[in-house]
C-alpha cells in the first residue's frame, strides 16, 4: 500500500528531481576514456602534468631575484611619491611618516651559463639556473593575503571560483585511476606558520566536486582511513562499497542528483588508493643519493622537502596537478632573516626537485611553477638598519619562475623599474601566467568554460593571453 506521502515524493517531488538532474547533467559535455572531455586537449600539448610551488605570503623579489645594486646608494632616502604614491599603500604602512630605501642586504651573484642573478640565499637554485626562466614582470591587483592567493590560484578574487587544479582535472581527466588527478600539500616555514590556507584553494567551486583537490595532510597518514580498521578485511570492506553503490544509484535514479555520482566515484578512488597510496609514501626503495639531495627534512611528514620527494613521485604515477603550498613569507619586520630561514626550507629541496625530474627524462614532460601572490615594497616597514628591515605587500611587480616542458631555459623575461616598484617591460598579469600553463598542457583557456547561473566562466576570467616569449 502506498501512502499519501510516498505518492507525492514519488510524482510530484520526484519527478521535479528527475527533471532537475537531468537538465544539470544534459550540460555536461561528454567524457574520454581518461576522465576528461571528449575534444580535449585542443592542441599538443608540451607537457603532461604542473607541480604548482606556491610560496605563500608574498616572497620578497628585492631579496631573491630583482636585484637593484644602485639603491645601495639610496639607503634611507624617501622613495619619491612619484614612484610610490600613498594611494598605494596598505593600511599597515600608510600611517608612517617616512617611506624610506630599504636596500636588499642579501649579496647577489650570477649563475650558470646563461648569468641568472640570485640572492646569496638560493645556493641551490644557482646550480640549476640554466633550466629556470625567471619572470621579472608578474603583477596583480590585489593587496592583501587572501584575494590575491584567491586570484592565482581560481583566477578571481572572490572565493567559490575552481582552482586552477580542478578546471585541469575536469578538462583533461587522470592518468592513473587509483590516485587522484590532483593533490595539494601544505607545510610550514620555520619562522612561522604564516598564512591561512583554506580548502576552497584547491577546491572544485560550480564544477563537479569529484575534480577538487585531495588534501594529503601533514601528519600521521597523508589520507585519513587509509587503512582499514581492526577486524575489517579488504573483501569485508568491497562487500560493503558494493552495497553503498547499490543504495546511492537508487537514490540517484530517484532523484536525478549529480552530487550522488560524485559520492559514488569518490568512494571507489578511496577504495583503490588503499592499495596505491602505501607504496606511493614508502620511501624505503629511494636510493640514498636521492634522499640526500632533498636535504635532511626529507623523510620527516609534512615537511616541504618531503612533500617535493612526494611531487615527484605523484608524477611518475601519473597525477595531472601537484600543488605546494610553503607557508611563512610574510615578513613586515625582520626581512632578511626570515628571507634566510625561508630559503633554507625550500632552496636545496626545490633545486633537487628540478635535478630529480631531470636525470629521469621527466623535466621535459613536466612544467614547475614557482611563486607567490605578490612581492613586498622598497620601502621599510618600521625601522630601517644596514641589515634589518621589513617589507609590505606589493602586488605591482614581483617575479615568477617556470621550469620545465617548452619553457626557455636559463632566460630572463620582464624588467621593472629602477626601484623594483613597476614593470617597465613585458607586463605579465596573473592571467597571463594561467593561460600559459594551461597552453603547455595544450588547453585553450578561452575555450574551457562551465555555464553556472547563466554565465559561461573560464579560469582566466575575461582576459589574459599566453606568453609567447618565454616558450621555447
Amino acid at each position: 500500500m502506498l501512502t499519501r506521502r510516498s505518492i507525492l515524493q514519488n510524482s510530484t517531488l520526484g519527478l521535479g528531481s528527475i527533471a532537475l538532474g537531468t537538465l544539470l547533467e544534459g550540460r555536461a559535455p561528454p567524457r574520454n576514456s581518461l576522465g576528461g572531455i571528449k575534444g580535449l586537449p585542443h592542441s599538443n600539448p608540451r607537457v603532461k602534468r604542473v607541480i604548482y610551488l606556491f610560496q605563500s605570503g608574498g616572497p620578497s623579489q628585492h631579496d631573491l631575484f630583482d636585484y637593484k645594486p644602485d639603491l645601495a646608494k639610496r639607503f634611507g632616502e624617501e622613495v619619491p611619491k612619484s614612484i610610490y604614491p600613498d594611494e598605494r599603500k596598505t593600511t599597515m604602512t600608510s600611517g608612517q611618516s617616512s617611506f624610506p630605501v630599504a636596500p636588499t642586504s642579501i649579496r647577489f651573484s650570477r649563475h650558470g651559463k646563461s648569468g641568472i642573478e640570485l640572492g646569496e640565499t638560493l645556493p641551490h637554485l644557482g646550480k640549476v639556473a640554466d633550466d629556470i626562466c625567471v619572470i621579472k614582470s608578474m603583477y596583480g591587483e590585489a593587496i592583501n593575503h587572501d584575494p590575491a592567493a584567491t586570484c592565482f590560484q581560481t583566477g578571481s578574487v572572490i572565493p567559490g571560483r575552481p582552482s586552477m587544479g580542478a578546471w585541469v582535472s575536469y578538462g583533461l581527466g587522470s592518468l592513473n585511476k587509483d590516485l587522484p588527478a590532483f593533490v595539494a600539500m601544505t607545510s610550514n616555514g620555520t619562522a612561522k606558520s604564516g598564512q591561512p590556507l583554506y580548502d576552497r584553494l584547491w577546491g572544485a567551486g560550480f564544477l563537479p566536486g569529484r575534480f577538487q583537490g585531495v588534501k594529503f595532510r601533514g601528519q600521521g597518514d597523508p589520507i585519513l582511513d587509509l587503512y582499514n580498521p581492526p577486524g575489517v578485511t579488504r573483501i569485508q570492506r568491497r562487500r560493503m562499497l558494493d552495497s553503498l553503490d547499490q543504495l546511492n544509484r537508487e537514490q540517484h535514479d530517484l532523484y536525478g542528483d549529480p552530487n550522488i555520482n560524485t559520492r559514488i566515484a569518490q568512494y571507489e578512488l578511496a577504495y583503490r588508493m588503499q592499495m596505491s597510496v602505501p607504496d606511493l609514501i614508502d620511501l624505503s626503495k629511494e636510493p640514498k643519493h636521492i634522499l640526500e639531495s632533498y636535504g635532511p627534512e626529507v623523510t620527516k611528514v609534512g615537511k616541504y622537502a618531503y612533500n617535493c620527494l612526494l611531487a615527484r613521485r605523484l608524477a611518475e604515477r601519473g597525477v595531472r596537478f601537484i600543488q605546494l603550498y610553503h607557508r611563512g613569507w610574510d615578513a613586515h619586520g625582520g626581512a632578511p632573516n626570515n628571507v634566510k630561514r625561508q630559503c633554507n626550507d625550500t632552496d636545496q629541496p626545490t633545486a633537487a626537485l628540478i635535478a630529480d625530474l631531470k636525470q629521469r627524462g621527466m623535466l621535459d614532460e613536466t612544467l614547475i611553477v614557482w611563486g607567490g601572490e605578490f612581492g613586498r615594497t622598497v620601502y621599510c616597514q618600521g625601522k630601517l638598519t644596514p641589515k634589518n628591515y621589513g617589507r609590505d605587500h606589493h602586488p605591482n611587480c614581483f617575479t615568477y619562475w617556470l621550469a620545465g616542458g617548452g619553457i626557455k631555459p636559463g632566460f630572463t623575461y620582464g624588467k621593472t623599474d629602477d626601484y623594483s616598484v613597476n614593470v617597465v617591460e613585458n607586463p605579465v598579469h596573473v592571467h597571463d601566467l594561467q593561460a600559459t600553463i594551461m597552453h603547455q598542457l595544450g588547453i585553450d583557456h578561452e575555450r574551457l568554460t562551465y555555464k553556472h547561473q547563466g554565465r559561461h566562466y573560464r579560469l582566466t576570467d575575461v582576459h589574459g593571453k599566453v606568453v609567447q616569449d618565454v616558450l621555447a
